[in-house]
């Protein structure tokens, strides 16, 4: 304990020396500003207008300074102060001075009003021993010094006394040590939340004590190992977010956690850096991995992997090969079994052999070739697939014209793409795996926690040389974050004290960060980075040039953004983060947001004959492309709905505003990490770097509102129901309202008018004023406690001394009766009595025992009896304690049920109480409020006059705009089908041309016949002509024959 006391406790004799304090008072001394040191301390010796002469405590060096650049010095008694709330002078070089003084001193945490402030000390420190953990447990914040353990006992005290989430966010720069934090505050509640009862499985075999803990604290190395590596700022930089949610039952044990990952930084397992490491694991494997191990996962030497870039880099410190051993005793812990982990790491290994597979451009086509397919071989047979297979996959995928599948030959550029996409993507699903799999082994218990705490552990703000699309989204998030904190800090702290009628002028801190986040994240008028990549998605010939082009033409005026005016690249814009301007190259963006993935190997390992890798894989037939979405369904934007290709973009978007929905619903506890140098270097500490932090963290901002504003408070019902033990007889008996109660209450606690403030439904106090009550309450009830001892004492010791009593009567009793009979057996009579008594007896006792060997035989006969009644009575006594423990067991069940219920109703109570008093003043203020409204509802009509007028313009404008994109994207697809349909068309018109040629062909021939047709036609008209008329004369003639015959015949008769 001795060793850790000088890193927790301040030394207060140096601080306490009056020599200093005269020595303050009679040279004046402030801070005024310094570039190497930020501030240095100084005398004023003379005043000359706006300027004044200081003369540098150690140099002795005058200078003239403005008195605007002078800030005051706290007296000597503030140095070193645990909370920076209480400095007397508050300034930004009175805050970095104590944070300095704290930090050389080994003093790395800090309260800085309602939230912490922890330096990285870039060493270990015996601050985190279970003995520590043990000083921690119970006690109030100020009765200990500054640790991560205070905000955490606060956080689940909290939780147990008001039932309300909670939430430790830890929060700052990458390499501030938000991860080492985290690792402390599951190590607090493991320890303090541990559950004492042995609990048993489904195969009655008794699990070890604190097994759900020990896995919970085991959980941490797995995932370091699997998701975090080495980078210029930090050796164990979490490349992934994670947010782990403990859950606790109604006795504040805990019963199961889960832990949400966010965003892992996929690329990293095939490309790095310089001087920086992939995930931590490929270095465990190859370095820790036995003989036996490395021939069954064919592993090779850190040279031989293409994908680890720049070979074996080593970390300052660590053994790669202790830490290996580590892991996989913590996949023992965690209960995953080793045909699994066998599965795990072959998946690791096959990653790594991905990037050995090589091609070539063949020598008159563009098409790819693989020269050596060894690589291929050790991939296939890792993750049981057919070598043939997957090189084809490779080299010629099938794809889908049209209705029909046509293989196409892929060029070197795009089968080096299928590959690196194909090991990204394995890689995620096998950590995505990973944690499922960890969650299974924290939930084991189905229990669902009455209130849980949760712990944020996210990737701090970054700036590279080179910034990405993974940037993009790590400082989107740090945004959204540091947007929670100031809201909840400021905005809705001093919204509710408007809301509760308390006097206070609003402050604007001028710390408003949601036009970054606009910029980012808004989805139109105009749509920000996020929104008009996804757009670029869409369109088959966008390229990362033109996303910059549209990203400049939407957001170029916008505040936050701004074209840089030396570019590397054409494709580079810079964003104002509130941590400052960050420069992003915007190379591959659109794959990155889009993701795509070769479905031919995607199938392959779904049907693998490896039983872990076809489960990584399960749900390829669910992978969703772009072809799937129907253009005319969406009206001028691009609406998401069921069956539609989904973005990197917007699944992370999506996740971090539910992150952001539970956040909100907790009660947040802030750590702001703080890194103090970029060397990595212990007791090293940058003024400049830690000031810019300070500023953008808004820690200065978040202390002033703690001084000025009543950072605590607690409903009229609650203070009542706690607080009534302070002022007895001081509220008459009866109704009460609670509000008036509480006036009663604190006239008699007599606090100071500056203290408090009374609201509609709360009383809010100064900080420190509510610990204060807090003490007095527990030293009330000390006292209490203290005299119901005695008088319990004295209860017993009274019931002794009676009983002492009685047992001294009895004593004299017995006395008198020994002497009586000692008296008694010497007298001669009674000598003879005792000798002639049994004569007399001799025939009375043979009559006796006739009659008792009768009764003998019937007692042995009832005894007979009982035995056999006896046996069946244990019998259903069996039986009954049987039932009686089930029903035990079951009353046990419906107690626990029936406290919380009436525990949750007794909430609910004052609740509804405290809800009608609101509503109550809440209606008297409605009036008010309907009277003034409908004196602004005139000149509301005015003015929606004025709007209405506009509007009707920016909707014509903007409908005219949406129109046009859409007939822009319509007539694209339509562009694009038809040109299809032209190529199709083109062959269908050779073919018809061909047979055009031979119909004409034919048109001729027949057109000759038919000309000479007609001719014959009409000589054949003409000689039927001619016949019918000869045949016309021919009857004539016959007919004047008959006629002839006939007279001939008359004149004969």
């Amino acid at each position: 304990m001795s060793a850790a006391d000088k890193f927790l406790y301040v030394d207060r004799n140096p601080v306490n020396n009056p020599l200093a304090q005269a020595d303050w008072a009679t040279k004046k001394l402030v801070w005024v500003p310094s570039e190497r040191l930020g501030f240095e301390c100084g005398s004023v010796k003379e005043e000359r207008g706006d300027e004044c002469v200081v003369e540098l405590a150690d140099s002795a060096k005058k200078v003239r300074v403005n008195k605007d650049d002078i800030q005051k010095m706290n007296p000597p008694k503030f140095s070193k102060v645990e909370d920076m709330a209480e400095l007397t002078c508050l300034n930004e070089a009175s805050v970095l001075h104590n944070l300095k003084e704290r930090y050389y001193s080994g003093l790395i945490y800090t309260y800085s009003g309602l939230f912490c402030v922890v330096i990285n000390p870039y060493k270990n420190l015996p601050i985190y021993s279970e003995e520590i953990v043990d000083m921690y447990k119970g006690k109030k914040r100020h009765e200990m010094p500054p640790h991560i353990y205070a905000i955490t006992d606060t956080a689940y005290r909290s939780m147990m006394q008001d039932r309300e989430d909670q939430s430790i966010l830890c929060t700052g720069e990458s390499g501030a040590g938000k991860t080492e934090n985290t690792k402390k505050v599951i190590q607090y509640l493991a320890h303090v939340a541990s559950s004492h009862k042995t609990k048993k499985d489904q195969n009655s075999s008794f699990l070890s004590h604190g097994e759900l803990e020990k896995q919970l604290l085991q959980a941490n190395p797995i995932l370091e190992a699997f998701g975090n590596a080495k980078t210029v700022k930090n050796d164990n930089s979490s490349r992934f977010g994670k947010f782990i949610r403990i859950n606790f039952d109604v006795n504040g044990y805990i019963v199961g956690a889960n832990i949400e990952t966010y965003l892992l930084e996929k690329s990293r397992a095939i490309r790095q850096a310089k001087d920086e490491r992939t995930f931590h694991l490929f270095y465990y494997l190859l370095t820790g991995a036995g003989d036996k191990l490395r021939e069954e996962l064919l592993l090779e030497n850190y040279n031989n992997y293409r994908f680890l870039s720049n070979g074996n880099v080593t970390i300052p410190g660590q053994q790669d090969k202790d830490l290996f051993t580590e892991t996989l005793d913590a996949f023992k812990i965690m209960s995953i079994p080793e045909d699994e982990l066998i599965g795990l790491l072959k998946v690791v290994s096959s990653v790594l052999q991905l990037g050995n597979m090589s091609f070539k451009k063949e020598r008159h086509t563009d098409q790819a070739s693989m020269p050596d397919n060894t690589a291929a071989q050790k991939v296939s047979h890792l993750m049981g697939m057919n070598v043939t297979d997957f090189t084809r996959a490779i080299l010629s995928p099938r794809i889908k014209v049209g209705r029909d599948y046509v293989q196409k030959a892929q060029t070197q550029e795009q089968a080096e793409f299928a590959v690196e996409a194909l090991a990204k993507a394995t890689y995620e699903r096998m950590f995505r795996w990973l944690v499922m799999r960890i969650n299974k082994a924290l939930d084991k218990t189905k229990r669902q926690g009455a209130s849980f705490i949760g712990i944020l552990d996210i990737a701090g703000f970054e700036i590279f040389e080179l910034n990405s699309f993974e940037q993009l989204c790590i400082n989107y998030t740090n945004e959204k974050l540091q947007q929670l904190f100031n809201h909840t800090m400021f905005i809705l702290e001093q919204e509710e004290y408007q809301r509760e009628g308390i006097e206070w002028s609003f402050i604007d801190f001028g710390l408003d960060l949601q036009p970054c986040i606009d910029l980012i994240e808004k989805p139109a008028s105009p749509p920000g980075i996020l929104a008009l990549l996804d757009e670029e998605c869409w369109f088959p010939k966008a390229t990362d040039k033109s996303f910059v082009e549209k990203v400049l033409q939407e957001q170029g005026t916008h505040p936050k953004f701004f074209k840089p005016k030396k570019l590397k690249d054409e494709a580079d814009f810079c964003v104002i983060h509130y941590a400052g301007k960050v420069d992003y190259k915007a190379d591959e963006w659109l794959m990155k947001n889009m993701d795509p993935l070769n479905d031919n190997v995607a199938s392959l390992l779904n049907q693998s004959t490896d039983k872990f890798v076809s489960e990584l894989w399960k749900d390829v037939d669910r992978i969703v492309g772009l072809d799937k979405v129907s253009m005319a369904d969406m009206p001028g934007a691009f609406k998401t709905r069921k069956g539609m290709f989904r973005t990197v973009g917007q699944l992370y978007k999506e996740q971090l505003s539910k992150l952001m929905a539970t956040l909100r619903n907790t009660n947040p506890n802030f750590v702001r990490c703080i890194i103090p140098n970029h060397e990595k270097k212990a007791g090293k500490l940058e003024p400049f770097l830690v000031l810019d932090q300070l500023r953008c963290n808004g820690v200065l901002e978040g202390i002033r509102i703690c001084r000025q504003g009543f950072p605590n408070r607690i409903v009229f019902q609650e203070f009542r129901q706690r607080y009534e033990i302070l002022t007895p007889n001081s509220i008459p008996k009866g109704f009460m309202d609670g509000k008036q109660a509480c006036v009663l209450m604190i006239k008699s606690l007599e606090l100071d008018p500056n203290l408090y403030r009374i609201g509609q439904s709360k009383v809010f106090f100064r900080a420190g004023v509510l610990a204060h009550l807090e003490e007095e309450r527990d030293m009330k009830i000390t006292d209490i406690i203290i005299s119901f001892q005695a008088w319990c004492r004295g209860y017993v010791a009274r019931k002794a001394f009676a009983k002492r009593q009685q047992q001294l009567t009895a004593m004299k009793v017995i006395q008198r009766n020994c002497a009586a009979y000692l008296k008694l057996r010497n007298w001669q009579w009674w000598r003879l009595f005792t000798k002639v008594k049994p004569l007399l007896q001799v025939s009375r006792q043979e009559e006796e025992m006739s009659a008792k060997d009768d009764e003998l035989l019937k007692a042995q006969e009832k005894h007979l009896y009982a035995e056999v009644q006896i046996r069946e009575m244990e019998e259903k006594q069996h039986q009954l304690g049987a039932e009686k423990m089930a029903l035990q067991e079951q009353l046990q069940a419906e107690t626990e049920l029936c406290a919380e219920a009436e525990e949750m109703r007794a909430r609910l109570a004052a609740r509804k109480q405290e809800l009608e008093e609101i509503l109550h003043d809440l209606e008297a203020r409605v009036e008010e409020e309907e009277e003034r409204a409908a004196q602004l509802s005139g000149e509301r009509k005015k003015m929606q006059q004025n709007i209405g007028d506009l509007e009707q313009q920016l909707d014509e404008e903007e409908g005219a705009r949406q129109k046009l994109q859409l007939e822009k994207v319509t007539l694209e697809s339509k562009m694009k089908k038809v040109e299809e349909d032209v190529m199709l068309l083109d062959d269908q018109n050779t073919k018809l041309n061909k047979e055009k040629k031979s119909l004409e062909e034919r048109i001729s021939e027949y057109t000759t016949n038919l000309t000479e047709e007609e001719e014959k036609s009409k000589s054949l008209q003409k000689l039927k002509t001619k016949h019918e008329a000869m045949i016309t004369d021919l009857e004539g003639e016959r007919r004047n024959k008959h006629l002839h015959d006939r007279h001939s015949t008359f004149y004969v008769f």
